[in-house]
């Protein structure tokens, strides 16, 4: 009689911790929102690597080297390598078929993330102008390397940022925070809006300011 009441009792007490576990069943899984993210983000970023050069307009891109190269020019010494930078940021950002970027924010983004020096390496890891994680093109069979040269790695930071700013439905913050790998924090969202008045031009204005 004494060891079926203990058992009863036992019963008792592990109702509340059964429930529990039940309830947390049913609730959506944030790693498992966290792992659809980043499936989503993974096919983003391959179907980015896989795309052609891309081309854009000579007068725009040649209004814009005019007005962004002195800017530049005080912090990539070597010519060449400044208007690459420019040429491919103008160019990802207005890339055909996809949501455009302001490209001063991209520039105030690569601004935080390396001050435009290609070698960049972050104690993370994260590699080049936008500190773009190896993980990524080694996911996707391209090599850590890679990333040091201009075209791939801007063309990968926009794609992320791209993708992060359509997930935050335009919310810059939202977006910039994602990007650096800290939701809910404003010191690196505050850091790279700050900047963007420096880098912003005419292309910059009408994008949505949400979040700024």
């Amino acid at each position: 009689m004494r060891a079926e009441r203990a058992s009863s009792a036992a019963r008792r007490r592990a109702l509340p911790a059964i429930a529990l576990a039940a309830l947390a069943a049913a609730l959506p899984h944030p790693a498992h929102a966290d792992q659809q993210l980043d499936r989503e983000l993974r096919e983003v970023i391959a179907k980015a690597i896989g795309e052609a050069e891309c081309f854009t307009d000579h007068y725009d891109s040649a209004v814009w080297y005019t007005l962004m190269e002195p800017r530049l020019r005080r912090i990539v010494k070597e010519k060449n390598e400044r208007l690459d930078i420019l040429r491919e940021v103008y160019c990802e950002t207005h890339r055909a078929g996809e949501a455009r970027l302001p490209p001063g924010l991209v520039m105030a983004l690569i601004d935080v993330e390396s001050r435009f020096d290609r070698w960049a390496v972050s104690p993370s890891g994260a590699v080049g102008l936008m500190q773009v994680m190896p993980f990524w093109p080694e996911r996707l069979g391209m090599r850590r390397h890679d990333l040091i040269h201009i075209a791939p790695n801007i063309r990968m930071g926009c794609a992320i940022l791209r993708f992060y700013l359509d997930h935050e439905r335009n919310d810059v913050r939202k977006a910039l925070a994602r990007y650096n790998g800290s939701p809910g924090r404003r010191d690196y969202p505050d850091r790279v809006l700050g900047g963007w008045t420096r880098w912003s031009g005419a292309d910059d204005l009408g994008f949505p300011p949400k979040g700024r």
